[in-house]
């Protein structure tokens, strides 16, 4: 089937590590996609739901200690720990390999080896990668044919370029003390056991489209992102392209999807990706991206008709659903959806289940995995070979009193320093301690597959290479009063914010320099159909020297971290920051 050389003799390499009965190969077709439910529904992976309410649907129940990633168990195997960096996991590659050969010999006894061929980004696209995961899960193998393009389509992409991302998968017995992330940068290749997890198990995923792309973007010269990529047409039919990074819990997939308000009439938001950008400078000196995923793997609690109603529109039909709610009609239901529990079901871990039991039915990190072609406000460019131009970049947490709503940053490496030190305040549900601040640059720390200080450098230097970089911002929806109320809508009403942002790309507004950046004026925010008062608008556009001090205190300790390898680029934004702070008293924009 493959006429591959090198990728023959790897998969028979790997077959005869891991000695399944029987490895097949997969085309991506429609038949293979029906055959292999009938067989997942035989094996147990799979339950079929109601076809009338929910076509095409299936729901899947993970083992209890497999529902998500394993950070304490993702590896960056490179030849020096100072290559992996402070902030991620490191094993040599020799010892990697040796600790997860023992694991994979035999362990597909009994079982089918499949085998994937699939491609993130546009076939035919500059930007697209090609890799093959070999697992021994039927779960795994209908997601990846939803989150990438698999099967013939990437073994022609094969022929063309050679190159491809070995990515070996099993899911073992599925116990947490025999259970590796291992990711070779310099091998192109991911070793995956012991989870069924997606983030640890869909290695197309954050494995390959941010741990292996971005160091192959900093060898390569491109970036590979945690952001998602929208589009805004504006009244007068101009589409302009963003790319936003958020830390999880910040609203990120409610942005990708966004739905303007009543009071803009005339905008326009098309989604391109929600989670992961690839972007390289075009021809003409501008940055473009790509969304190398073709699916959406979302969180599922608290997604409503409310919160997201193109989220919930595009999982109506060929939706996997992970550890929520099934209801005894053969629907199914997660707490935040919106609608009335249902009287009886099975919950996430296989119990029964009703609602006055008291306990959540659905895992909070439960999922849904749908075709991104489903979505309503899908971009008609969002598989375009060359991607889409981007404008402006914004980077963003939750932070309930420092940072205003929106500001500009100064240039492309002032922008780089604000997105290397953002963060997010945790709130109850997520930790014991609310309101602790945890930095998280560019929304990476997770998932940057080298050293993050060199990855910093490697923002400044695409700087030098981008003739007619976008413009970076930085937002914050999540403002607070004094008495802990959020200033700001949010929702919708966000597009406020990004019409402030993609004016000032024109040079349409001016704003007002401030120590931190230039933010807007009241008067240039479009506030119509909003009863804000004054004092509240002044609020969200207010900076407080004294607060920002002790703020960079605290990026300054960050960066201790990295030592010497940190840029001093960001030594000296510290130190411009601190002394324009200083020369200012607390500034009300207005």
């Amino acid at each position: 089937m493959v006429q591959n050389d090198k990728a023959a003799a790897w998969v028979e390499e790997m077959a005869a590590l891991c000695q399944p009965d029987q490895v097949v190969w997969c085309d991506g077709s429609d038949e293979e996609k029906e055959r292999f439910y009938e067989l997942s529904l035989k094996t147990g992976e799979f339950q079929r739901l109601d076809q009338e309410k929910l076509p095409g649907c299936y729901y899947h129940r993970s083992a209890q200690n497999d529902v998500a990633r394993t950070e304490h168990l993702t590896f960056i195997c490179t030849p020096t720990e100072r290559e992996a960096g402070p902030t991620n996991n490191w094993m040599a590659p020799d010892a990697a390999y040796e600790k997860l050969r023992a694991l994979f010999n035999g362990c597909m006894k009994g079982r089918t080896m499949y085998v994937i061929p699939f491609i993130m980004g546009p076939p035919g696209s500059p930007f697209c990668e090609v890799g093959i995961q070999l697992t021994d899960s039927l779960y795994v193998v209908q997601n990846m044919r939803m989150m990438t393009r698999m099967g013939n389509v990437a073994l022609e992409q094969l022929r063309t370029n050679g190159k491809f991302t070995e990515c070996l998968h099993s899911n073992g017995e599925l116990d947490i003390d025999r259970r590796y992330i291992c990711h070779f940068p310099q091998d192109n290749r991911i070793w995956s056991f012991g989870s069924g997890y997606g983030g640890n198990a869909l290695l197309g995923k954050k494995c390959l489209s941010l741990r292996i792309a971005s160091y192959l973007g900093r060898k390569e010269q491109w970036m590979a992102e945690h952001m998602l990529i929208l589009g805004v047409e504006d009244p007068q039919g101009n589409t302009s392209y963003i790319a936003a990074a958020f830390p999880s819990a910040c609203g990120k997939t409610n942005l990708a999807m966004l739905i303007p308000p009543d009071s803009m009439p005339g905008y326009k938001v098309y989604t391109v990706g929600d989670d992961i950008a690839w972007l390289r400078v075009g021809p003409d000196g501008r940055l473009w991206a790509i969304n190398p995923e073709a699916g959406f793997f979302g969180v599922l609690p608290g997604t409503s008709m409310k919160t997201n109603p193109n989220a919930m529109l595009t999982m109506k039909k060929n939706t996997i659903f992970t550890n929520v709610v099934k209801a005894d009609d053969n629907t199914v239901w997660w707490e935040g959806m919106g609608v009335d529990p249902p009287a009886h079901g099975t919950d996430w871990k296989g119990d029964e289940w009703t609602p006055e039991r008291g306990e959540k039915g659905a895992h909070p990190n439960s999922r849904f995995t749908a075709p991104a072609a489903q979505c309503p406000v899908m971009s008609s460019h969002w598989e375009d070979p060359q991607g889409v131009p981007i404008s402006a970049i914004f980077f963003g947490g939750r932070r309930s009193h420092l940072t205003p709503l929106i500001y500009e940053t100064l240039d492309w490496n002032h922008g780089t320093f604000v997105g290397a030190t953002m963060g997010s305040e945790t709130t109850a549900a997520a930790t014991s301690a609310s309101g602790v601040l945890r930095r998280d640059p560019m929304a990476m720390l997770p998932f940057c597959g080298y050293n993050m200080a060199d990855y910093f450098h490697h923002w400044l230097e695409m700087g030098k290479r981008i003739p007619h970089p976008p413009k970076i911002f930085n937002v914050n929806w999540f403002k607070k009063d004094d008495e802990g109320n959020y200033l700001w809508p949010g929702f919708g009403d966000n597009l406020r914010a990004l019409e402030w942002a993609l004016k000032r790309c024109r040079d349409e507004v001016e704003g007002t320099e401030t120590p931190i950046g230039r933010l807007p004026r009241a008067q240039e925010l479009n506030l119509s159909g909003l009863d804000l008062p004054g004092d509240t608008v002044e609020q969200l556009l207010t900076v407080d020297p004294d607060a920002w001090l002790e703020e960079v205190e605290g990026i300054e300790e960050f960066f201790q971290k990295f030592g010497d390898d940190l840029p001093q680029e960001f030594r000296d934004q510290a130190e411009n920051l601190k002394r324009r702070l200083k020369a200012q008293e607390k500034i009300p924009v207005s």
